[in-house]
C-alpha cells in the first residue's frame, strides 16, 4: 500500500494559508477549507492554497476536484515536490497507478532526498508489477530516513512478492519496533511467516492486526489463507465473509471465499465466488486459474482448459496455471504438449522447494554417450513405481545412477538397467547428467501410443514371495488386497484431494457378502487401524510390511488387488497383479478420460464415480464384478 499522506507541506507565507493549515493538522477541515478559500479568494495565484486545498478535498471524498486544484498548483509553480507527491496519492487511490508513479518521479527529480516520494513511488511499482524496482525505491526512502515504519512494512510486501520471505518477515519485524501498533505491518508479517510455513505464527500476526483495527478487509482476508493452511476451511470462510462485509467488491476476498468453499466440497458455490471475483476485476489471473480447478473438479475438462489457459494470456508466466493445464493436456491424451506444459511443476508453491540443483546439466534426450546420468525421483511414491519403467530404456545405453525413496530402495533393486542405485539422502556418486523420473517421458517423447506398458517391470524377492504364499495358502477361495485410503498429507490442497480419493472401510461392508473371498489388508497408515465393519473379514498382517519390498512378496500372493489411488496402485501394476481401482470422480491425469482401462497397467480395471463422491455406484459395481469372479468368471483378471 502506498505510504500514508505525508506531512502537510509549510505555505510558502504565514497568512491565512498558515492559519488554514493548522487547522487541517488539526482535524478541524471546515474551519481549513474555509480559510484556504478565503486566501484564494484574495490571491487566486496561490499554489500552496490550491494544493493545501486539494489535499483537504482528496480527504473529504471529492478526488476529482482534487486532481484539479493541485495540477493548478503545479501549472503555477512546476517546482512543487510535495504537490507532486500529493497528487500521486491520489491517482494511487484511484488505480491510475502509471500515472501516480509519473508524478512521484517528477516530485523525486525536483527532490532527490524526499524519503516520502521514494516510498510512495515503491508502492505503485509493486502494484504495477515490479517488485524489485519496487524494493530498490523503499531502500532508498529507508537510507534517507532509517525509522520509516511504512517504508519498512512495504518493502515487506515487496520481498515477499519476491519470493524472500526471510527478508520480508524481518523488514515487518523493523516496522513494527518502530511502532508496535500498525496493523498493516502485522498483517504483512502475517503474509512472510505463511509463506515460511509458519501458518499458526501467521494467524498470530493477523489477529494482532485485527485486534488493532477490527475494520481491516485485508487482515480478514489474508487471515483466511492461513487457516485453510492449518486445515480449517470453515473459518476461513468465516473469515473471507468479514471482509467482505466491510468492502463487498473485494475480488481477493471473494476468491479466497471460492477456494474455502472448494476444500469444503461445496463446489457450486466455489465456482460462483470465483465468477464475482472475475466479476469484479475480469483481469484476474488467479480466479481464472481457481475457476478451471472447479471446472476439473466437475469433469469439464474443456470448460477447465479454457479458464487456464485465460489465466495464462494474462500471466504468461504464471507456474500453477501451466501446470494445471499439463493436467488437462495429459487428462486428455495430448501427451506430448502435456510433457512440456508439465515442467512448469518446478515453478508451483507446492514443488518449488523440492528442485534438485545440480551442477550438472538436464537430460532432454540428446545422446549420452559415454557418460554418467543420474535419474531421480520425484514426488510421491506412486510416481517413482509409475515412472521407473522408463530406466531400463535409458540404461539400455547408459550408465545409470538411480536415486529412490529410502521405502523403495530395496525393491527397485532388481530394476534392470541400473548401475548405482542410491537412496535420498544418502552421498550421490559423480554424474554428467540428471533428469526427474517425471521428465523422462517429455525427454524421450512419450506419446499416448508409444506408453511402454508391458507389465510386469518389476518383481518381489523370491524367498519373500514363496514365505507369503505358504502363508496365505490357508486363506480360502480368492485372495483380494484392499487399500481404502489415500495418506494424511499436510498442504490443504492435498488433503483435499486425499479426502476425495479416500473410503471410509465402513462403506467397504457390501463386497464382505461376497461368498469365496478372502480379503487382506494393504492398507498402512493411520487408517489401517480403522476396524472393519461386520461381514468384512479382514486378514491383516500390515505390522510386517517395513518397507515395499515387503508389501511387493505380500502383493505377488493374492489374485486381486482393490484400492482407491494409491502407491499400492503403481506397486500392483508394476509387478503385473490383476488390480481394480476405486477411482474418484475428478481423476489425476493419468487415468486419462472415457475409459475403463489404462495403457500403463494392462491388467489395470477402472471403476469410476459416476458424480462426485458418489461412492456407492463404484461400490455395487465392484461387488457385482467381484461375485462373477468368484463365481469363476476369469476373464476379469486378463490383461485388456
Amino acid at each position: 500500500m502506498a505510504a500514508e499522506q505525508p506531512p502537510l507541506a509549510e505555505p510558502a507565507r504565514p497568512d491565512a494559508v498558515d492559519e488554514g493549515l493548522r487547522h487541517h493538522r488539526a482535524g478541524g477541515l471546515d474551519r481549513a477549507e474555509a480559510l484556504y478559500r478565503a486566501a484564494l479568494a484574495d490571491q487566486p495565484g496561490n499554489a500552496d492554497a490550491l494544493h493545501l486545498l486539494g489535499v483537504l478535498r482528496h480527504q473529504q471524498g471529492s478526488a476529482a476536484e482534487a486532481i484539479e486544484l493541485i495540477e493548478r498548483a503545479i501549472a503555477l509553480r512546476p517546482a512543487y515536490p510535495e504537490a507532486h507527491n500529493s497528487l500521486g496519492t491520489i491517482l494511487w487511490g484511484l488505480d491510475r497507478m502509471a500515472d501516480a508513479a509519473a508524478q512521484y518521479r517528477a516530485a523525486l527529480r525536483l527532490a532527490p532526498g524526499f524519503p516520502d516520494a521514494h516510498c510512495n513511488l515503491g508502492a505503485a511499482l509493486s502494484r504495477l508489477g515490479h517488485p524489485a524496482e519496487a524494493v530498490a525505491s523503499y531502500r532508498e526512502a529507508l537510507r534517507l530516513r532509517p525509522d520509516y515504519p511504512e517504508a519498512h512494512s512495504n518493502l515487506a510486501s515487496a520481498l515477499s512478492d519476491l519470493g524472500r520471505p526471510a527478508e520480508a518477515a524481518a523488514s515487518c519485524r523493523a516496522a513494527l519496533r518502530l511502532r508496535p501498533d500498525y496493523p498493516e505491518a502485522h498483517s504483512n508479517l502475517g503474509n512472510a511467516l505463511r509463506e515460511l510455513g509458519q501458518p499458526a505464527d501467521a494467524v498470530a500476526s493477523y489477529r494482532a492486526a485485527l485486534r488493532l483495527r477490527p475494520g481491516y478487509p485485508d487482515a480478514h482476508c489474508n487471515l483466511s489463507n492461513a487457516l485453510r493452511d492449518l486445515g480449517r476451511p470453515t473459518e476461513a470462510a468465516a473469515s473471507c465473509r468479514a471482509a467482505l462485509r466491510l468492502r463487498p467488491g473485494y475480488p481477493e476476498a471473494h476468491r479466497n471465499l471460492g477456494n474455502a468453499l472448494r476444500e469444503l466440497g461445496r463446489t457450486a458455490e466455489a465456482a460462483a465466488a470465483y465468477r464475482e471475483a472475475l466479476r469484479l476485476r475480469p483481469d484476474y489471473p488467479d480466479a481464472h486459474n481457481n475457476l478451471g480447478a472447479v471446472a476439473w473438479d466437475l469433469g469439464q475438462a474443456a470448460e477447465a482448459e479454457a479458464s487456464y489457459r485465460a489465466a495464462l494470456r494474462l500471466r504468461p508466466g504464471f507456474a500453477e496455471a501451466h501446470s494445471n493445464l499439463a493436467n488437462v493436456l495429459l487428462l486428455t491424451g495430448r501427451l506430448p504438449e502435456g510433457w512440456q506444459e508439465y515442467e512448469w511443476r518446478w515453478q508451483t508453491r507446492h514443488l518449488a522447494g523440492d528442485v534438485r540443483r545440480f551442477a550438472a546439466p538436464l537430460w532432454n534426450g540428446e545422446p549420452i554417450g559415454n557418460r554418467v546420468i543420474l535419474l531421480h525421483a520425484e514426488q510421491g511414491l506412486g510416481d517413482t513405481l509409475q515412472f521407473c519403467r522408463y530406466v531400463p530404456l535409458v540404461g539400455a545405453g547408459a550408465r545409470v545412477v538411480l536415486e529412490v525413496q529410502p521405502p523403495l530402495k530395496r525393491l527397485l533393486s532388481r530394476l534392470p538397467g541400473v548401475a548405482t542405485l542410491v537412496a535420498r539422502g544418502d552421498r550421490l556418486p559423480p554424474f554428467d547428467l540428471h533428469c526427474p523420473l517425471l521428465s523422462l517421458p517429455r525427454a524421450l517423447g512419450t506419446t499416448l501410443d508409444t506408453i511402454p506398458g508391458a507389465t510386469p517391470y518389476l518383481a518381489a524377492d523370491p524367498a519373500l514371495a514363496a514365505a507369503w504364499r505358504r502363508r496365505l495358502a490357508s486363506l480360502a477361495g480368492l485372495k483380494v488386497g484392499l487399500v481404502w485410503a489415500g495418506g494424511r498429507r499436510p498442504d490443504p490442497n492435498l488433503a483435499t484431494v486425499d479426502r476425495r480419493r479416500s473410503i471410509a472401510l465402513d462403506r467397504l461392508a457390501p463386497l464382505g457378502v461376497v461368498p469365496g473371498v478372502s480379503f487382506v489388508s494393504l492398507q498402512k497408515g493411520e487408517p489401517s487401524t480403522a476396524d472393519p465393519p461386520p461381514g468384512l473379514a479382514l486378514h491383516d498382517f500390515t505390522a510386517e510390511l517395513h518397507d515395499f519390498a515387503d508389501t511387493a512378496a505380500l502383493v505377488d500372493g493374492l489374485d486381486l488387488v482393490i484400492s482407491v489411488d494409491t502407491a499400492v496402485v503403481h506397486l500392483a501394476g508394476a509387478l503385473g497383479k490383476p488390480l481394480w481401482l476405486m477411482n474418484r470422480f475428478d481423476t489425476c491425469w493419468r487415468w486419462l478420460l472415457g475409459r475403463d482401462d489404462s495403457p500403463w497397467y494392462p491388467q489395470l480395471r477402472q471403476f469410476r464415480q459416476p458424480a462426485p463422491g458418489d461412492w456407492d455406484s463404484v461400490i455395487r459395481e465392484l461387488r457385482d464384478s467381484l461375485q462373477r469372479l468368484a463365481a469363476g468368471d476369469r476373464d476379469l483378471l486378463r490383461p485388456r
